[in-house]
């Protein structure tokens, strides 16, 4: 799989355009800030580092981004036909949560988390088109994106946190004191965790079927799968024009 130029760049576009939708002041124009001080890593950056898991690309980390937002949207909805509690979080809640949830896979201020792999071997072999970088002291990607988030003077509310904080589920052992628990007084008291947590596994999942489902069923994707998966998403606002940093712009020109 692999973006475009106008689709990194409208995805870009779409990104911030939800901070600027359901992120209220003063915190909207701090995450709009940050997200705008760090536009050419996080814009490229891959969702994974590896294949085998999803949107390990230039730009697969915005664009999953992006789709866990608009499923935890969708998913929200589902939860409250159902006559869920949703007076303890908020929208801007979830989609806080869901922007943030990986942010810690940006890695720090001095260094990205995921650089080129340089041992071919891993990259045809494992399919590691990415690898660690070790300049990065050891962090969960929660722990570091909820550190970024303070360190730059940007809030978040308990539900928030929480939310951040165990996104993964259960695919994280760390998280089962708080998801395990048989005890009425230390359950989450919110379901903003669980939406959130539905909203990501969504979203990864159609990331692997979009891009494993054609080989490991040992046919081609139909016509309709293709043109769904390479159609450039519209460019709003034309999208380069309004892209603030020169570097930004020569970077994915030279895609």
């Amino acid at each position: 799989m692999k973006l475009t130029p106008e689709q990194i760049l409208a995805n870009w576009n779409i990104f911030l355009g939800i901070i600027e939708t359901h992120i209220s002041s003063p915190r909207k124009e701090k995450l709009l800030a940050f997200y705008e001080k760090y536009a050419e890593r996080i814009s490229m950056m891959p969702a994974a580092h590896k294949k085998e898991y999803h949107n390990a690309f230039p730009g697969g980390y915005v664009e999953h981004v992006i789709r866990v937002v608009n499923a935890a949207l969708e998913i929200n909805k589902v939860w409250v036909n159902f006559e869920v509690d949703s007076s303890t979080y908020t929208i801007e809640e979830l989609v806080f949560s869901a922007l943030n949830h990986d942010l810690g896979k940006m890695g720090n201020e001095e260094h990205e988390a995921y650089i080129p792999q340089t041992d071919q071997w891993r990259r045809d072999k494992l399919g590691e088109e990415y690898m660690y970088n070790t300049a990065i002291p050891f962090a969960s990607v929660p722990d570091k994106g909820l550190f970024l988030l303070q360190s730059h003077g940007i809030d978040y509310t308990f539900n928030e946190m929480l939310t951040i904080r165990l996104h993964d589920g259960l695919y994280d052992d760390a998280n089962k004191p708080y998801l395990m628990s048989w005890s009425p007084e230390t359950k989450p008291r919110t379901s903003l965790i669980y939406i959130v947590h539905q909203a990501d596994l969504l979203a990864a999942r159609i990331e692997f079927e979009r891009e494993w489902n054609p080989i490991l069923n040992g046919n081609k994707p139909s016509p309709k799968a293709v043109a769904a998966t390479t159609k450039k998403i519209p460019v709003q606002g034309r999208a380069l024009q309004t892209v603030k940093s020169d570097s930004l712009r020569g970077l994915i020109d030279s895609l």
